[in-house]
Parts: structure tokens; sequence; C-alpha cells
């Protein structure tokens, strides 16, 4: 075999960044959950830096989401800018950065802890670069937008980091916070942007209009929500009632944007209920919010509202979907994928509205709802790993 054979230009795994993410993801989902699982039961497998509770946190927002939301934007930057986006062996290094960040936060080593939190921050600063250089090159200045949301997740993840190595309890908090509300407004953006399309032209019926001032008011009162939660990452927090009021106005604004997108007639589509659903996940997640900081319940039921029933879910329609149709292959729902969707949908329920109603149930909804997650992603993984790590069936690049 000739060394040209090695090259990443003819690996499949670099040919766009959603194929090495998206794996990396899923199956970093599944591996973390069940390091918390055993640590739930009493079975410490990792030591990492920061301890199980902050790496649990951490790692879910900036090593499994942080993954889909950079697989997801560097492949969708190339359709917006119409310019190749990362391939071959810079994609390559972007995951190795990806995973250095991973292993070393895992195992320190007993490295400097400043080493490890460097490397894992210099993952979305090269994924923000490489969106930026794209997005200005080709003048698509409506995409601008994700470049100051990259930027404050950077921000959120220093937050944590910097919580860890100061001991300061409150920041880390605040900075996972952060991290979860951004996610949540990037997910509301692509949302308003892709669900009412692939809606509308799988049921063959007429794409509803957005109504300007509700979309003013839904991304609006998102964005003011990111920047309250900004404020209190640098000690200005906004008092109960007035978050209370707005991120009850999110929860309303987006919940009249989700009534108009057609979902009652998508039951029998999971791709398309699934992204309905993970949705009203995030109505139902910023609602809870809105009660939390009126002291109904603690605001962790509804950051596992918004984590597991919205993000968790979205991402798995999307990955599903993405990685079906990137890959010169018809975009249908695969055998499973309707109950993996469903079993994250349990999931969310079990450890976020049903915990917030019955408190007392904790070991039983924490343990299924680890269980459904791990399901939910196996299934994934079993159905995607060889689309994505193959050629296109089209013989296409990408």
């Amino acid at each position: 075999m000739t060394a040209s054979s090695f090259s990443p230009a003819r690996l499949p795994l670099a040919r766009l960044a959603f194929r090495p993410f998206f794996l990396l993801a899923a199956l970093f989902g599944v591996v973390a959950l069940v390091v918390w699982l055993a640590f739930w039961h009493g079975d410490v497998l990792l030591r990492p830096q920061g301890g199980l509770l902050w790496w649990h946190q951490h790692e879910m927002l900036f090593g499994f989401a942080a993954a889909v939301v950079a697989g997801f934007l560097l492949t969708a930057v190339q359709n917006w800018t119409g310019l190749p986006s990362l391939r071959g062996w810079p994609l390559l290094a972007l995951a190795a950065l990806w995973l250095a960040g991973r292993v070393l936060l895992a195992v320190p080593l007993g490295l400097p802890p400043l080493l490890p939190a460097l490397v894992d921050l210099a993952f979305l600063v090269v994924v923000a670069a490489v969106m930026a250089r794209l997005v200005i090159a080709a003048r698509r200045w409506r995409n601008l937008v994700f470049l100051p949301a990259l930027g404050l997740l950077v921000l959120a993840n220093l937050a944590m980091h910097l919580g860890v190595l100061q001991g300061d309890a409150a920041l880390i908090r605040q900075g996972a916070y952060l991290a979860v509300l951004l996610i949540t407004a990037l997910m509301v953006v692509i949302g308003g942007r892709v669900i009412p399309m692939f809606t509308a032209n799988r049921l063959g019926r007429p794409r509803p209009a957005p109504l300007p001032w509700l979309e003013r008011l839904t991304l609006g009162s998102m964005a003011a929500l990111v920047l309250a939660q900004l404020a209190a990452v640098l000690g200005l927090v906004l008092p109960g009632a007035g978050l209370a009021g707005l991120t009850g106005l999110a929860a309303v604004a987006n919940t009249l944007r989700l009534a108009r997108w057609d979902g009652l007639h998508t039951r029998r589509e999971p791709l398309l209920w699934g992204l309905h659903a993970s949705y009203a996940f995030l109505c139902l997640g910023l609602a809870m919010w809105a009660l939390a900081a009126l002291g109904a319940f603690r605001v962790e039921l509804a950051v596992h509202a918004l984590t597991i029933g919205g993000m968790g879910t979205m991402m798995l329609a999307m990955m599903a979907r993405v990685s079906l149709g990137h890959t010169g292959r018809s975009i249908r729902s695969l055998p499973g994928i309707g109950v993996a969707l469903g079993l994250l949908i349990a999931a969310a329920v079990l450890r976020s509205p049903v915990l917030a109603v019955y408190p007392g149930i904790s070991h039983w909804t924490y343990n299924l709802g680890i269980i459904f997650w791990c399901l939910a992603y196996a299934i994934f993984l079993l159905h995607y790993t060889l689309p994505l790590s193959t050629a296109r069936l089209d013989g296409k690049d990408g």
C-alpha cells in the first residue's frame, strides 16, 4: 500500500466535520454517562480534574455538546458560504485537540491544572476562528450571530475552569448555567431556521411565514436572558422576580413560535416529531427555570429539562438527519431511531418534571435517566457508525 493511501483527503472521516465529531460526541456521551452511573452507585472509575461532579457538568457541556455544535456548524458553514470548510489534516488535528481535552481532564496525570484547562479552552477558540474566516470571506453577515455565541461559550468554559482553580463553587455554577442558556439560544436560532422548513417539506404544506414581532420577541428574550446570565457570571445576579419574568417571557415566546410549525402532524415521522418534542422541552425548561427563580424547586431540574429533553433530543435528531443527507443517503427514520428519541424524552420527563413533583424518587429517576440516555445514543452508534465512517453513496465529496 502506498503512502498516498493514507492521505486524509481519501479518508471519509476527514472529509467534513460532522463525521468525526458526531461519532466522537455520541461515543463520549455514552462513556461519560456510564462513568457517572458508576459514581452514583459508589464506584469511582475516574479521578478527574475538578472532581466527578464538576467533570460530569463540564464534560456533558464542553465535551459532548461542544462536539455536536462544532460538527454541525463547521459542516453547515460550507453550505452557508459556498467555501470549503475544514477537512483533511486540519480537521483531524481539531478532533485530536478535542480528544486531548477530554483525556487530560479525565486523567490529569499530575500535570499543572492550568494545562488541561488551556487545551480544553483552545478547542472552541479554533472552531470560532474557522467559522469567522469563512463567514467574513463570503460576506454572509447573517451567520455572524454564531461567532459571539461561540465566544461566550469560551467565556463560560473559562468561568468553570477558574471556578475549579479558585475553589469558587458559585462561579462554576454560573458558568455552567451560561453554557446551558447559550446552547439553548443556539438551538432556538437553528431550530427556527430548520424545523418549520423540514416539516413543511415533508408534509407537503406551505411553510408558515415568520411573524416579525414574534421572531423579535423570541430572539430578543433569549438574548436578554443570555446577557443576564453573563452578568451573573461577572457577579451581578438578577433578582429572582426579574429572572423569572425574563425566563417566563422567553418560554411563552418560544411556545407561541413552536405552535405555528404543524408539529401535531408529524407523529409518524420520528426525525420530525423528535425535533418538535425537543423544542417543546426548551419551552418547558425555560418555564421551569422561571418557577425555580421564584423558589418552586431547584433550578437543576429546569437545567435537565433543557439539557436532556432539549439538547440531547434535538442533537440526536439533527445528527441522524445530517448524517444521512450529507452521506448521500435518503433521509428517513432508521429502525430504532424513534425508540432512541422516545428514550431521551422519557429520560427528560423522569429527570425533570417527574422529579419536581416526586422529589423522593430521585434514585430511580437518576438511574433510569442515565440508562435511557446511554441506550438512545448506543442505537445511534449502531446505525450511523458505518455511514459516518465510509464514503458517500453517490460518490461526491463530503
